[in-house]
């Protein structure tokens, strides 16, 4: 809400204990028309929840969703298809974001499994030592790719 101003409404349409806002006081809150928060459930970039008498009501995070879009259109002048690209990349980006952090966590697990489990000396014992041979001496002799042989062509 703009200034720390908070409209009152109620709440939650299940009694979840949420705060949620009618469209005309949302609309009265941003300084939008109602049919401007319409359009934008239309084009599918804020998705608020109906009561049984399908009455809108829009929670805490919509009203976050509505603060991105008027912040892109008004202060940055994107157009609703450039709005829904940024909403859908930001989705991306939080889901991306949850994968890398669940995929951390089980590095950090593991690690720990194999710190308590021993793994240096298994991979110790693990590792054999190749005798010389012929493929040895191939990859000594090998030239990095922007060198050549003065006889190459």
């Amino acid at each position: 809400m703009p200034r720390g101003r908070r409209a009152t409404s109620g709440t939650g349409p299940e009694g979840g204990g949420g705060r949620f806002y009618m469209i005309s006081v949302v609309s009265k809150a941003y300084g939008i028309h109602p049919q401007t928060l319409r359009l934008y459930e239309r084009e599918g970039l804020l998705k608020p929840s109906r009561t049984e008498g399908n009455t809108r009501l829009y929670s805490d995070a919509d009203l976050r969703q509505l603060e991105v879009i008027l912040n892109l259109t008004r202060d940055l002048g994107v157009n609703l298809a450039g709005v829904e690209i940024v909403l859908n990349m930001r989705r991306k980006m939080e889901q991306m974001q949850e994968e890398v952090s669940e995929f951390v966590a089980w590095v950090r697990q593991e690690l720990a499994r194999a710190a308590h489990e021993g793994w240096q000396q298994r991979l110790q014992e693990a590792l054999v030592r190749l005798p010389p041979g012929p493929g040895a001496a191939v990859v000594a002799d090998a030239k990095p790719e922007g060198e050549r042989r003065p006889d190459a062509r």
